[in-house]
């Protein structure tokens, strides 16, 4: 298992709009000091479609160097292309990932025959363990249950992040695959361990990691009440994407809580003055951040 809590973490810019490496090495450093048993690094929360494949290169080094050995280091190498997949795959694998996060191939609506030839190719790449990234709200398609099937009989696709709220597919994963089950939505996580997933690939980890990873814990030892009071007190973030898509609230939490991580490349923006209070209204009522006096 690649871990329980694997961290979506963001991509930090400058003004100017270079990639800020010291303040993705800062922040990489404090999530696995609070809560986080690896990084998934340039995927969808970390603004992936508009990092260049040399920005990529570098933040995986980065993070290799600066957490590899302490927690688990996933590369987000998934593209629409499979052959550019397989480039990134390389290039991750040289630089010392420990696995790799491959996205459903979106934009040109593979049937699911392509998508299982698709991972069967990235997977000739590296050795090293595969997630495949259900994500249709994204993507369009859906992994169907028979294909995960197909896919887990590929030896180093290892795991699934689940970002489809069909708690019967999650549960066929479970019953008719040995995949991991992994929950891609935040809010699934406590769902998803029902079903007998192993945790998520988390956005709001980046602010809660703390609290994800005791969730987790605590109802792997059976205390399922405790387990659920936390998800429960965990709901005001859940709220964050119905603000605006991901990852524009999360970076605006971040930065509410003093993390440097900058603004976005466009077509992503700036939060609104109406957006930045709903973010706001929500860290206070997860007890994050104080709320101002009146």
């Amino acid at each position: 298992m690649l871990g329980e809590i694997l961290t979506a973490i963001v991509t930090p810019f400058h003004e100017n709009g270079g990639v800020n490496f010291d303040a993705f090495r800062a922040l990489a450093g404090h999530l696995v000091d609070n809560g986080s048993d690896g990084l998934v690094v340039a995927a969808t929360t970390g603004e992936a479609p508009t990092l260049t494949d040399e920005e990529k290169l570098e933040l995986w080094k980065a993070a290799v160097e600066e957490v590899g050995g302490r927690a688990t280091v996933i590369a987000g190498t998934g593209t629409y292309s499979t052959e550019h997949s397989i480039e990134l795959t390389r290039k991750a694998d040289d630089v010392g990932v420990d696995g790799f996060l491959v996205v459903t191939p979106y934009y040109n609506k593979p049937p699911q025959r392509g998508i299982v030839e698709h991972f069967r190719a990235i997977s000739k790449a590296s050795d090293k363990p595969i997630v495949v990234y259900n994500i249709p709200g994204r993507v369009v398609i859906n992994i169907e249950p028979a294909t995960m099937v197909e896919l887990a009989e590929i030896p180093n696709v290892v795991a699934v992040k689940q970002a489809n709220d069909d708690l019967d597919q999650a549960r066929r994963i479970v019953e008719e695959t040995e995949l991991d089950l992994y929950a891609g939505d935040d809010f699934l996580v406590h769902p998803f361990l029902e079903l007998g997933g192993v945790g998520g690939v988390c956005v709001r980890s980046n602010i809660a990691g703390p609290q994800f990873k005791e969730m987790v814990g605590l109802y792997r030892e059976g205390d399922f009440r405790t387990a659920t009071r936390i998800n429960e007190e965990l709901g005001p973030l859940f709220e964050l994407d119905d603000i605006t898509v991901n990852p524009i609230p999360i970076k605006t939490a971040l930065t509410m809580l003093g993390h440097d991580v900058g603004g976005f490349r466009l077509p992503l923006v700036e939060a609104t003055p109406v957006e930045r209070e709903r973010v706001k209204d929500c860290l206070e009522r997860a007890g994050l951040l104080a709320a101002a006096p009146v």
